[in-house]
């Protein structure tokens, strides 16, 4: 399916660039881990050069134009590429995952901020859960359940990635914490991009974020005894190490601001006998109710999508078009700035 060679980078991209995927995934089984390294180096590549480029509207353009070629099967003459295009053609990837991937990277270009908790979950859904759902689909499971569950344990993997992230990220002059919560504590935001610090209120509203993220993990492990039998050590792993991060923070006192929270590589070991057990543990017990609970209503497009293969609904696409316009015309701007300075 997959070229070996192009297999081969794609380990070596995530095996550099995504410690806690790279080692969560050495529990799943080849059918699954293989594709799996391909579709997150694919992910990662993209989220890098949108999160570190310079230009991050040209590279979420040339993002739509890879999937554009990618979908055509004519993918750009380049590892990932080729590899996420022949994943394309083997699974019969929804298209309308990828592109919620890519939304959500062009609302990162375009430096979206968001009032509510629900606006970090609509984010979350894009950039996270969408890469879980696409997981599901390597797996053959279109199951509805299972795919609602994914998508819980995406969301509570992006609520910790910001909740380590908030000094990191407010240095670099992003904010994805909810601007309701700032304005309830009686910050500023420009003051507190200016001279972020771990106050008390801050402190408060990582931890908030930690809470819902686990208790999206505990709900996300109903949808674990779903799985292939031989991939569910490889997603508890991913549970556990995620959610390790964020015990870590918790340690480090709700800091994220001067500190960074993260796992080493003997906790890591540690964490993946746990899933090993756990998994384990899944052929014992009877299937959880928990299974059953509505999926978040910031994810259920997603689920929809996987599970039934619609294409997606126009108020969607409608989404994804205007803020992808938005960018065009911001790069319209930046040429035309650039020619009035030249002369």
């Amino acid at each position: 399916m997959i070229a070996p060679a192009d297999l081969e980078h794609c380990r070596n991209v995530i095996r550099t660039g995504s410690l806690s995927f790279h080692a969560a995934s050495k529990l799943l089984p080849a059918s699954v881990r293989d594709p799996a390294l391909a579709l997150y180096a694919f992910c990662r590549l993209a989220d890098d050069e949108v999160d570190e480029g310079s230009e991050k509207g040209k590279a979420v353009i040339a993002l739509q134009e890879r999937l554009d070629l990618a979908y055509a099967g004519t993918p750009r003459n380049a590892p990932e590429d080729r590899a996420f295009a022949a994943i394309i053609e083997e699974f019969d990837m929804p298209r309308a995952l990828p592109e919620a991937l890519l939304e959500g990277l062009a609302w990162d270009a375009v430096e979206r901020r968001y009032d509510t908790l629900s606006g970090v979950r609509d984010y979350s859904a894009r950039v996270a859960s969408a890469v879980g759902a696409m997981m599901c689909v390597l797996m053959r499971v279109r199951d509805a359940d299972a795919l609602a569950r994914a998508c819980d344990l995406g969301v509570a993997m992006q609520l910790t990635n910001i909740a380590r992230d908030v000094g990191e990220d407010a240095r670099a002059g992003r904010i994805y914490l909810p601007l309701d919560w700032l304005a309830e504590e009686g910050i500023a935001v420009q003051d507190f991009l200016d001279a972020p610090t771990a106050s008390p209120q801050v402190r408060r509203m990582v931890r908030s974020l930690l809470a819902e993220a686990r208790r999206l993990y505990i709900r996300s492990e109903a949808g674990i005894g779903a799985l292939p039998v031989g991939a569910r050590a490889g997603i508890f792993a991913a549970r556990y190490i995620y959610d390790g991060i964020g015990g870590a923070v918790r340690r480090n006192g709700h800091d994220s601001i001067t500190l960074r929270g993260r796992t080493n590589k003997a906790q890591k070991i540690k964490l993946i006998g746990k899933a090993s057990i756990r998994a384990a543990a899944t052929l014992a017990l009877p299937r959880s109710p928990v299974i059953f609970a509505k999926p978040l209503q910031e994810v259920a497009f997603l689920v929809d999508a996987a599970a039934h293969q619609r294409l997606t609904p126009p108020t969607r696409m409608d989404g994804l078009m205007e803020v992808m316009a938005e960018l065009r015309a911001r790069e319209l701007r930046k040429k035309a700035n650039l020619g009035l300075a030249a002369e």
